[in-house]
């Protein structure tokens, strides 16, 4: 998704309840509106590869894989965003109507004009979370998986190891193989066909 651009300035509350009412979705940051815009269709397959596969792993458990379409709202730094994917296991979010606050895992996946963001601000408003265990970042472009891990010591660590070979986010006991994450996407490297030959 496009970097959205800012639309005027309220409350978080008030925020929630305009945006309960708007056709369109948008996110908060700390008093500004950002309207947000379509994804390609790479961001897309892979936030869908990625959730179908943590629906299936999380059948029938306490916790449920959430999408785009559901709100995060991050009080502890004034924010409401709609993450790629997302998981939670907390009571209060399972009975929530339209608005969790209380991730174990998210994942983002980047686009050339989100990924400072995603790597920036909005991760800075994430590790404030106090539930959060993962941060998941990944490029369809470059093929690239990234994990960051809380630490005992409210640290966050990059994974590396554990990213060459996969989603591994061991806060929900998940594996993906790149081939499942990546699923569908074109060859790296591959030409694009063009519709006219």
């Amino acid at each position: 998704m496009a970097l959205p651009a800012p639309q005027t300035s309220m409350h978080l509350e008030e925020f929630l309840a305009w945006e309960a009412r708007q056709p369109d979705k948008h996110e908060y940051w700390k008093g500004e509106i950002f309207a947000m815009t379509g994804a390609r269709q790479a961001h897309v397959l892979v936030a869908l590869n990625i959730a179908s596969a943590l629906k299936a792993h999380l059948r029938g458990g306490p916790c449920r894989a959430y999408i785009s379409d559901m709100q995060l709202a991050v009080d502890e730094a004034d924010s409401v965003f709609y993450p790629d994917v997302f998981v939670s296991c907390h009571p209060d979010d399972l009975l929530a109507e339209r608005v969790l606050r209380h991730p174990k895992v998210i994942v983002e996946v980047l686009s050339d004009s989100t990924a400072a963001y995603d790597r920036g601000e909005k991760f800075a408003a994430y590790r404030q979370i106090p539930d959060l265990q993962e941060y998941a970042l990944i490029d369809p472009h470059h093929r690239r998986i990234e994990i960051f891990r809380r630490t005992e010591d409210d640290q966050w660590l990059l994974a590396t190891r554990d990213a060459e070979r996969g989603l591994v986010l061991k806060a929900l006991d998940f594996f993906a193989t790149p081939a499942e994450v990546f699923e569908s996407l074109p060859e790296a490297g591959s030409p694009q066909t063009s519709p006219h030959g």
